[in-house]
């Protein structure tokens, strides 16, 4: 079977999703590709900082789900080593007044946790029917003049104008476009979701914790239930954890430290098909600095361009930026008119879109830079084993990560208005 698609996004996550809103938005229909059978929601929750609420505004999406999700105001870093009280940074969230450190930054901050089910669901609803097409992996990618051809497993073939890669760190398309395998980053994470079904005494607050070469941390997604994290460097015998949710719950809490009683309670009631594990990848940032993030017609977004250790949490924000930067530079891109037909006209159509994504990779160039390369280092200090270093992070980074968080998410991609 062959058919014909002006806009193919592989991947129904986070970015494809987003890409694919924004271009609903602004009047052009594309459609996503998922290999699974539905909505893939590994890892349950993820940190929406201020960048991240910007997009989901920009795409209509922010209003629901902040009715589903509390506030987060404030970090609480401690050592699980050193019994000494955590210390505290308050975020500067919407509609309070806290001052944290005399750091200014500009406007409010908005910090949630959110679970990526509600997320995907929210982004999916907002789609025409028929927009995803699931059970649908994609095998290869060929050139076909100024098209390119999508075989898929089921010996379907898709020809497209524009092909769009948000297939994850394994991408086929960012391969296609040159980009080599995401590297190990040398630590592994485990990652759980706890719902207490009473309330769960953490308030508030995001709960980062530091160990012997292991970090972890605890965020309200609402009253009741809690995301959690544990990264950690893996040995050859911890290999077999990743298989075994019972092993991980077990490891986990052998290596927690020093913690109070909700912290390790948060672990123990977590179900056993809500626990995953998963190694730590990231792209070179070298890589996104010189690669090519476009190729004629074809692009990447999400963890296809930009796959980065967890450790200052931008990962899907940074995803839902791609999205609406996409979008914007494509929709761009093919609203624009044309006056020619034939040849001619797929010749001025292909490169008004290479233009547009062109101007999309140079508006994510540096920005998907600048976060790999933080989140890398961020993680390397947190995760440290040695003493020197152990002194300083607890003494220095501690107070610095907060601000630095902030930071990072001080960051706008506009809207979807297009000229």
């Amino acid at each position: 079977m062959e058919l014909v698609e002006e806009v193919v996004i592989v991947g129904a996550g986070i970015a494809g999703l987003t890409t694919s809103l924004g271009l609903h938005r602004l009047g052009i229909r594309s459609l996503v590709l998922e290999s699974s059978a539905g909505l893939r929601v590994t890892g349950f929750a993820l940190t929406t900082w201020t960048n991240a609420w910007r997009a989901l505004d920009a795409v209509g999406v922010g209003h629901s789900l902040r009715q589903q999700h509390g506030f987060l105001d404030g970090l609480v870093a401690s050592s699980t080593v050193v019994s000494k009280p955590g210390k505290e940074m308050s975020f500067k969230v919407k509609g309070t007044i806290n001052r944290p450190f005399n750091l200014v930054y500009s406007g409010d901050h908005e910090v949630r946790c959110v679970r990526r089910k509600l997320l995907l669901e929210a982004l999916e609803k907002e789609l025409p029917d028929g927009t995803i097409r699931y059970s649908s992996k994609v095998v290869s990618i060929e050139e076909s003049g100024y098209l390119k051809l999508v075989h898929l497993a089921d010996d379907t073939i898709i020809k497209t104008k524009v092909l769009i890669g948000c297939d994850g760190v394994n991408s086929v398309v960012a391969r296609f476009i040159g980009f080599k395998k995401p590297a190990f980053a040398g630590r592994s994470a485990i990652r759980g979701y706890a719902d207490f079904k009473v309330n769960h005494g953490f308030g508030s607050k995001f709960l980062q914790l530091f160990g012997k070469g292991v970090r972890s941390g605890f965020l309200p997604c609402d009253d009741t239930a809690i995301y959690w994290f544990f990264t950690y460097f893996p040995t050859g015998q911890d290999k077999e954890l990743e298989d075994n949710p019972t092993e991980m719950k077990q490891f986990v809490l052998s290596k927690l430290g020093n913690v109070a009683e909700h912290v390790r309670t948060s672990v123990e009631i977590t179900e056993l098909d809500s626990i995953t594990s998963s190694p730590l990848r990231f792209r070179h940032p070298w890589e996104v600095l010189w690669g090519n993030i476009s190729k004629g017609n074809v692009t990447v977004a999400g963890d296809a361009l930009h796959p980065m250790t967890p450790d200052i949490g931008q990962g899907g924000c940074a995803a839902l930026e791609d999205g609406v930067v996409l979008a914007r530079c494509l929709a761009e891109a093919l609203k624009k008119g044309l006056n020619v037909e034939g040849k001619e006209r797929e010749r001025e159509e292909y490169k008004r879109v290479e233009t547009g994504l062109k101007k999309y990779a140079a508006e994510r160039r540096w920005r998907s830079f600048e976060l790999i390369s933080t989140a890398y280092i961020v993680g390397a200090i947190q995760q440290s084993d040695g003493k020197i270093m152990n002194i300083l992070r607890d003494a220095i980074l501690t107070k610095f990560l907060a601000g630095l968080l902030l930071k990072k998410a001080d960051f706008d991609c506009g809207k979807l208005n297009i000229s």
